[in-house]
């Protein structure tokens, strides 16, 4: 996605426009800049008319259906002309992803992760990560994004392919993060892959296909804290301490 580009300066009083412009085409592409530019001074900057035009997309995707909903009813909504919408953001399907890639980036490994040393300290982890990924993940609007996948796979499965992609991939590669640092430090044993796919099972249960279903509720924050260290502690009971004195690095190939 590229971001749009202004003219700076001001011409010369002297230069005629054809002589600054080159053509009426140029002509006309520096005055659709210079309006974007006086729509950015009264709507805020860049970022703020980006995050608006999200905003916009996500709530047609929502209203019309992401097959149906088209470019000129986002840029109404968001209240800028479509040459903005598509210098800021780009097409449709840009904006999906775009949308799903903001929101996924709640389930990076935290910055501030603690050294795993020991099962407890890993149990700790997996319970705050399991926590932030329920959170996250069981809010409302991310549940709609789900649905709304569903609903589309016929008509636009490239809806589907955007929310694994880039949403589901981001929470997978969380645990696998965990679960490889876990297995270098000797505190487990397994494929990394395989590890975070069984926790993340301990971790839902049923409670993802509940809430597309609409048969139960999100968890409120004491729950879903629960439910984490639940999984965590399950997690650990089914794979106890490796006792032959061996570290991830020294595992079979086969085994990491």
């Amino acid at each position: 996605m590229t971001s749009a580009t202004f003219l700076s300066g001001r011409p010369n009083a002297s230069c005629s426009s054809v002589v600054l412009y080159g053509t009426g085409v140029d002509k006309e592409r520096a005055m659709t800049k210079t309006s974007m530019s006086k729509r950015r001074q009264k709507g805020g900057d860049e970022a703020t008319v980006r995050a608006r035009i999200l905003e916009a997309a996500f709530a047609a995707f929502m209203n019309s259906g992401y097959a149906t909903a088209s470019t000129l009813e986002i840029a109404t909504r968001a209240r800028v002309s479509k040459r903005e919408l598509y210098a800021l953001v780009g097409n449709k399907q840009e904006m999906l992803i775009a949308c799903i890639g903001d929101r996924a980036k709640r389930f990076d490994v935290p910055a501030d992760l603690p050294v795993l040393r020991d099962r407890e300290t890993l149990e700790q982890v997996l319970a705050s990560v399991g926590t932030n990924l329920v959170r996250e993940i069981s809010d409302p609007t991310v549940i709609a994004v789900f649905r709304l996948a569903i609903s589309e796979v016929v008509q636009a499965p490239e809806v589907a392919r955007a929310l694994d992609s880039r949403g589901r991939e981001a929470s997978r590669a969380t645990l696998r993060k965990i679960m490889a640092r876990a297995q270098a430090s000797g505190l487990l044993s397994g494929r990394p892959a395989e590890l975070s796919e069984q926790f993340a099972g301990l971790l839902w249960r049923d409670l993802m296909v509940s809430l597309l279903l609409g048969v139960a509720e999100r968890p409120n924050p004491r729950d879903i804290a629960g439910r984490a260290r639940d999984a965590a502690a399950a997690f650990l009971q089914l794979h106890p301490l490796p006792d032959n004195g061996q570290t991830g690095n020294d595992l079979p190939a086969d085994r990491r």
